[in-house]
């Protein structure tokens, strides 16, 4: 996610290569910041939903697994389920599988969502649920997760000791 005019986006593009597989020019410069602070607003929100509905569904006696396979499938379908599944034994390379070790760090996303809320009172666009996550993303970094990837808030939002392995 890069902004800029175009003859110099073209210019570093060898260099942008190295640091990502997918380079998207999203306008002049600062524009690649606004994407990244979109994009990690409404990750914030759904990885966050996507824990609330799986620690729902196993609460109720569902295994993680038939539940993701099923949402993946369904009106639910999500990067969060396809990709990083946050519930540990469900994805074998996704951070759970490792106690949450690795990833994107709690503490950053909470710093890009204050980002995303800075940005958003700057424009007077309302975020409630954009400042909902950010809370419990503070919350949880305070209980001493800052560390940990971002989708270890299922462990905050479950009593389970499945969970919590």
């Amino acid at each position: 996610m890069v902004g800029g005019d175009t003859d110099v986006v073209a210019q570093a593009e060898k260099i942008l290569q190295a640091m990502g597989k997918n380079i998207f020019h999203a306008g002049p410069a600062g524009s690649g910041q606004v994407v990244k602070i979109c994009n990690n607003l409404l990750l914030s929100i759904h990885m966050i939903g996507t824990s609330e509905a799986l620690n729902l569904g196993v609460s109720l006696g569902m295994d993680p697994k038939v539940l993701s396979d099923i949402m993946m499938k369904s009106s639910g379908r999500n990067w969060s389920l396809e990709v990083y599944n946050p519930y540990p034994g469900v994805m074998e390379n996704a951070p759970a599988a490792r106690q949450y070790a690795g990833g994107f760090a709690v503490d950053l996303m909470a710093k890009d969502l204050g980002l995303a809320l800075a940005s958003s009172q700057t424009a007077h666009i309302p975020t409630p649920l954009g400042h909902l996550a950010r809370d419990l993303y503070v919350m949880w970094s305070k209980l001493g997760h800052g560390g940990q990837d971002f989708s270890s808030i299922l462990q905050m939002l479950t009593p389970s000791p499945a969970a919590k392995a």
